[in-house]
């Protein structure tokens, strides 16, 4: 009788927590993580567009300008951490609302400033709430679906919330020629209040909670480590590589992150496990998806900067120089979920890193004549190396942890990946910007040109490591034993 009982139990549906849920009511959740994904990734490379009119409204340089989407990364990569406590300590339900509620919070002070500060200040919040979105979306999606369904879920929440901030530029581009940069708050400010509206309607409370205490130290530890380190890294373009402003927070955010590092493995019940990093095919996942990062967002905020700062075009031009980008995403995300699926990791991930190398390598021999398609070709080419290795290598990595440790794993790769990408959009900044100061007496007008030529000669070099990691690291195997 008992066997039969949890047979019709595992037909009406699968056991998370303390839920039963059905087809339908993991269908009803999976909506409500694609609409708030959709919406907040959005303004993740939407800003990218806005940002030559954010510098010129604001009145700052570009490499200040440029911690909108750096330090909104940054934090964003800080709360993540934070997350991986609070999905275990709080009602999974409660918790996502609240997410999209801080979000809103940092939408209506962007919208409502005149301040770059106050900018900064709310551009925090939505990273804050983005944070909890996407670790908390991540961890649901990987425990209401069952094994052999993840590689495909993950791939279509990944469609939506690559392809999304991929289209972002163009429709920013239209809205801003149109109404002015702030417009593209607004429209996320609508989707994300339908989402919050959906949310409290069909979400579930589906993670089961854990007896966790919140471990302070380890957590101010890990924002002056991270912030340290990209702060450091950030100020090298502005006051130079042998300077206090650079040196201090960067080397204090190093020294810090050994603590930080130390103080998890000496603790029974860490912050962040970072025992998991012994795992190699875990931890392979989680260096090559910061190694993406680091490239694809320094590549994102070098595009708009191209098409509009250096050969002059519009926010409209610029956003479809990107378009076909968002094409190329959306039709190799889903089959990249189906691939992983049945022959695992190995093609998709060297695959992936060619394509990636060979878009920045042909990114580093663009001119000044060289028409618009050439880019817009080689950012298709880059979308097809984002579409076919983000959620693929996520997916992977978190595959090969145990399941009461997927929360954790989950937070830990997406962190770091995302201060990675943090990282990348202030270094190749920073290098454009060097490049181009030093170089403006031989290059002339075309300096700016040249200094763009070197980030991407950095980031094919980025390029070329991923691509040999994939080929030394990685067996075949959908997920190891």
């Amino acid at each position: 009788m008992d066997n039969l009982k949890n047979e019709e139990k595992q037909h009406a549906g699968k056991r998370t927590g303390s839920v039963l849920l059905n087809d339908r009511k993991r269908g009803l959740i999976f909506i409500c993580l694609i609409v708030s994904g959709i919406a907040s990734s959005t303004l993740s490379t939407a800003m990218t567009t806005a940002l030559p009119n954010l510098v010129e409204y604001f009145g700052v340089s570009t490499s200040i300008g440029q911690w909108v989407t750096s330090g909104y990364s940054l934090a964003m990569g800080m709360v993540l951490q934070l997350t991986a406590f609070l999905i275990t300590r709080f009602p999974t339900k409660k918790l996502y609302l609240s997410g999209i509620a801080c979000f809103i919070l940092g939408l209506l002070l962007s919208i409502f400033t005149t301040n770059f500060g106050v900018m900064m200040a709310g551009r925090i919040l939505q990273a804050c709430g983005n944070g909890v979105l996407m670790s908390a979306a991540q961890v649901v999606i990987l425990t209401i679906y069952p094994v052999e369904k993840r590689g495909t879920m993950m791939g279509t929440y990944g469609l939506c919330t690559t392809a999304a901030p991929i289209v972002a530029p163009t429709i920013a581009g239209l809205l801003i020629d149109a109404f002015g940069w702030k417009s593209i708050f607004y429209v996320v400010l609508v989707i994300m209040a339908a989402s919050l509206l959906l949310s409290c309607f069909v979400f579930e409370d589906v993670l089961e909670l854990q007896d966790k205490k919140f471990d302070v130290i380890s957590f101010v530890e890990s924002i002056v480590a991270f912030g340290g380190i990209t702060l450091g890294i950030g100020n090298i373009s502005s006051f130079g590589r042998v300077s206090l402003e650079a040196g201090a927070p960067l080397v204090a955010g190093i020294i810090i992150c050994l603590f930080f590092v130390f103080r998890q493995n000496s603790l029974e019940k860490p912050f962040l496990d970072v025992k998991i990093l012994k795992n190699r095919n875990y931890a392979v996942s989680v260096i090559a998806s910061m190694v993406l990062y680091l490239v694809m967002m320094g590549s994102s905020v070098m595009m708009p900067l191209y098409v509009q700062s250096v050969m002059g075009y519009s926010a409209v031009t610029s956003g479809l120089v990107t378009l076909p980008g968002s094409f190329a995403t959306a039709v190799v995300s889903p089959f990249a979920g189906r691939i992983y699926d049945k022959m695992g990791i190995k093609k998709l991930f060297v695959a992936g890193s060619a394509a990636l190398l060979v878009s920045n390598i042909g990114m580093f021999f663009l001119t000044m004549e060289t028409p618009l398609w050439v880019a817009a070709a080689l950012n298709v080419i880059r979308n097809i190396s984002i579409g076919s290795l983000m959620m693929p290598l996520l997916t992977w990595g978190t595959s090969n942890v145990a399941p009461q440790k997927v929360a954790d794993a989950s937070s830990l790769l997406t962190s770091f990946r995302t201060i990675a990408g943090s990282i990348g959009s202030a270094v190749f900044v920073g290098i454009m910007t060097v490049v181009s100061a030093s170089s403006a007496q031989t290059y002339g007008d075309a300096a700016m040109m040249h200094g763009m030529n070197v980030a991407f000669f950095w980031m094919a070099a980025g390029a070329l490591v991923l691509l040999l990691i994939s080929v030394l690291t990685t067996g075949g195997s959908r997920v190891s034993s």
